[in-house]
């Protein structure tokens, strides 16, 4: 069963990842982005769901400035702003955003044991993180 506030499987398909994009407004580099992906490894056994559905929004943003978006809607319309003004991010950002998505979509999240049982989820990160390995 999805978390409240969850219209979608894609990265920006719930109200905190929505939410969160809007810290992306007035940011000109990765920091932000990655400070959500660190986040996510602080308790990567025990990840909240918040954490994790930020994780994923960051990954995505990653994602985006990789040139290989998985979602592209009016909800990520900041996070193309911003890779406007940030431009691409560092290897290093791109290991991290694989890193924090394992985290995020590991056995030990909530978000995982939120999703179970729906195979659009778990498709819908695994385009991510082709999308970061690309």
């Amino acid at each position: 069963m999805p978390a409240m506030g969850a219209w979608s499987v894609e990265p920006f398909g719930n109200d905190v990842a929505a939410d969160w994009a809007w810290e992306l407004e007035d940011e000109s580099d990765w920091s932000v982005v990655d400070e959500a992906l660190a986040d996510a490894l602080e308790d990567s056994e025990e990840i909240d769901r918040d954490t994790a559905v930020i994780a994923v929004a960051a990954a995505e943003v990653v994602a985006h400035g990789l040139g290989h978006a998985t979602q592209r809607d009016a909800y990520t319309e900041e996070v193309e702003s911003f890779i406007t003004r940030a431009g691409r991010p560092t290897p290093d950002t791109r290991d991290l955003a694989v890193a924090a998505l394992n985290a995020a979509c590991g056995s030990g999240s909530e978000l995982t044991a939120a999703w179970t049982g729906d195979p659009g989820w778990g498709e819908a990160i695994e385009q991510i993180r082709a999308a970061l390995i690309t």
